[in-house]
């Protein structure tokens, strides 16, 4: 596991996504900062795509607003790298779906993650069967594929348990990301699952934005991970988010550790 993977899940973790470039890419940089600050212990950055299959209107109006503006994956490697070099010990991990990976040619989108310093990788329209795909030049450039689990049956999740690398994305409901005022799943059994089969920190995400959901979850796991709600906060203030934010991320990452 990556040493800043492991050292974010020392204590209960608050994992924070924003969309690159969503209103800019500076922006983006003082965002992710100003979330950092406030506590985010690994960051998510969404690399926008005009397909994002798995994303609620939140995070797929991120996508557009972010193309409009320019942005593209030289950018966002650009900012990945500057936040790198600002916050050398905070976990990074892209989120991104298949084509861009495959337009840029994986083995070079890899070699370009290891040279900034990314962490992992998220790509939500990878099934798990088919992550040999891209798992060998995910791996000969120190990458770690994130796997996501939903709720499924036991077997399902031993298999990728098993072969997890750097946290698991426990998916707290079915269908697309977004904010949800209750989670009905039983993610109890689905970490409990997990850990049978796993010694790798598990987050819950998809749909938490409430802190007393985030001290709920943390309890039962290892962290949690929000992001409609974070990109929803930068589309209602726009350039004068950073505030908010950091205020944002002081309150979630506090109620992770039962304050």
């Amino acid at each position: 596991m990556s040493n800043r993977i492991a050292n974010a899940f020392k204590e209960k973790a608050f994992v924070a996504f924003l969309t690159a470039g969503d209103p800019s890419i500076e922006k983006s940089e003082e965002y992710i900062g100003r979330l950092i600050d406030g506590g985010a212990d690994v960051i998510e950055i969404g690399i926008p795509f005009s397909d994002p299959i798995a994303e609620g209107p939140v995070i797929q109006a991120a996508n557009i607003r972010s193309l409009s503006a320019g942005c593209n994956l030289s950018k966002v490697f650009g900012l990945a790298a500057n936040v790198r070099k600002k916050y050398p010990d905070t976990a990074i991990v892209f989120l991104t779906y298949l084509n861009p990976v495959y337009k840029y040619g994986a083995d070079k989108f890899f070699a370009k993650c290891e040279e900034i310093g990314a962490d992992g990788i998220i790509v939500p329209d990878m099934p798990f069967e088919e992550k040999g795909e891209i798992a060998d030049a995910a791996k000969a450039h120190g990458v770690e594929i994130i796997s996501l689990i939903a709720p499924t049956s036991e077997d399902r999740i031993k298999r990728i348990a098993e072969q997890a690398e750097g946290y698991i994305y426990i998916v707290s409901s079915m269908g697309v990301t977004g904010m949800r005022s209750e989670i009905k799943t039983d993610i109890a059994s689905i970490v409990e699952a997990v850990r049978k089969y796993s010694d790798r920190p598990a987050a819950v995400g998809f749909g938490i934005n409430k802190p007393e959901q985030a001290a709920k979850y943390s309890a039962i796991a290892d962290g949690v991970i929000v992001g409609s709600a974070i990109v929803k906060m930068i589309e209602q203030y726009g350039d004068n988010a950073g505030d908010k934010l950091y205020e944002y991320a002081k309150m979630m990452k506090n109620a992770c550790m039962g304050g």
